[in-house]
């Protein structure tokens, strides 16, 4: 009877399933602080072969939470770039789904902005290299010509605007500002946008 359970375990166990036990423990306790043990255990089975059957290692795990996360918040940040013309409201639109994803999926912005990725990735590209990255970078390379940001370097823009925003969710995440991200969004908003919109 405890073999057919362990059996029906490990056929219904999905790949999705190791990845978010994996990404929420990641968040919790960090990446080096995590076992395969840790992550049998937030599944609630009895062996690791079930997580086996679709990664090899903990760092396969690491691999495809990174690049799933940046392939959906790309995806994202494709659709925001077609809705809106305005850089304004391209970035208006992505500070929203920041701030959405602290308080609805905090593990996800925890991987991105509390993680050192390349301590244990060392082959994937820096954060800032990555697809949605860049388009985020063209976003304010688009609004400099377009007059609507300060003419300084766009590398520059994103600097001092993410910043104010990264910094925001940062306090959130680690319980230093105590209520929940949407309640700082607008005034983060106000002081991001200050910093690069031209008067």
């Amino acid at each position: 009877m405890e073999k057919e359970k362990e059996s029906q375990q490990k056929k219904t166990l999905t790949q999705d399933e190791v990845l978010l036990a994996a990404l929420k423990l990641f968040a919790e306790k960090g990446y080096f602080n995590t076992s395969l043990t840790d992550i049998k255990g937030a599944l609630d089975i009895k062996t690791t072969s079930g997580i086996y059957q679709h990664f090899k290692t903990k760092q396969a795990i690491a691999a495809a939470l990174y690049e799933n996360i940046l392939d959906s918040l790309s995806i994202s940040i494709d659709d925001i770039r077609r809705r809106n013309k305005k850089a304004s409201e391209q970035l208006r639109e992505i500070v929203d789904l920041l701030f959405k994803l602290t308080d609805d999926a905090p593990e996800v912005i925890q991987f991105l902005l509390l993680i050192n990725v390349n301590e244990f990735l060392p082959d994937e590209k820096p954060l800032l290299e990555t697809a949605p990255f860049n388009k985020i970078r063209r976003i304010f390379q688009n609004g400099i010509k377009d007059g609507e940001i300060k003419a300084i370097d766009p590398l520059m823009a994103y600097t001092y605007f993410f910043g104010i925003i990264n910094h925001a969710l940062q306090m959130v995440l680690i319980g230093a500002l105590d209520k929940d991200a949407d309640s700082y969004q607008a005034q983060v908003w106000l002081a991001a946008w200050g910093c690069v919109a031209r008067k």
